[in-house]
């Protein structure tokens, strides 16, 4: 994956299927320590121990409709080598949490992609879950709760194409004001 946004998406999925209802993502952006972190929290059914550790393990996926499992990996080598590290907690019937730190000035650290766009395909493609999308660049910080957008809409779906494009605007407003991704 070239971005970063579509390791995002991907674990994401995976959340979704374990069934989880509340999914939160962070990134922070930090250009005086060079740590670009991405954390992924999910109340999902949560793995065992062992299967947490299969994860890594490109050649092993839990999916039916494919024989490898690359997005764990893949995000897990992609901070290795800008020498950051990557972390995966999980625990049965709790849910998971994946954190992964990158060198933010590191020449082989992926961009960080469309966000946005990443953000709007998994709310309107799972409008049930409920999203937490918080981004911290430099001290200055950008939230979204789907929440408390639903609170808001009342009887209006939030896959809605309005509200979706709504979302999307608020999104990319929201970061280009705290400065994300420079």
């Amino acid at each position: 994956m070239l971005e970063l946004s579509m390791n995002i998406l991907d674990i994401v999925e995976n959340s979704t299927r374990a069934g989880a209802s509340l999914i939160k993502i962070s990134i922070t952006e930090d250009r005086g320590d060079d740590i670009l972190r991405i954390e992924i929290v999910d109340d999902g059914e949560g793995m065992k121990p062992d299967i947490a550790e299969k994860a890594l393990d490109p050649f092993y996926t839990s999916k039916d409709v494919r024989r490898v499992g690359l997005g764990l990996p893949m995000l897990s080598h992609a901070a290795k080598i800008t020498g950051g590290r990557f972390t995966i907690e999980s625990t049965k019937g709790k849910g998971t949490v994946v954190t992964a730190d990158f060198g933010h000035s590191h020449i082989d650290r992926q961009p960080l992609g469309d966000m946005p766009g990443t953000l709007v395909t998994m709310i309107a493609g799972n409008p049930r879950v409920d999203f937490v999308y918080t981004h911290l660049s430099d001290g200055e910080s950008y939230a979204l709760d789907t929440r408390e957008i639903k609170n808001e809409l009342e009887d209006v779906p939030i896959d809605h194409p309005k509200v979706i494009q709504f979302i999307r605007e608020n999104i990319r407003d929201g970061l280009k004001e705290i400065g994300a991704g420079r």
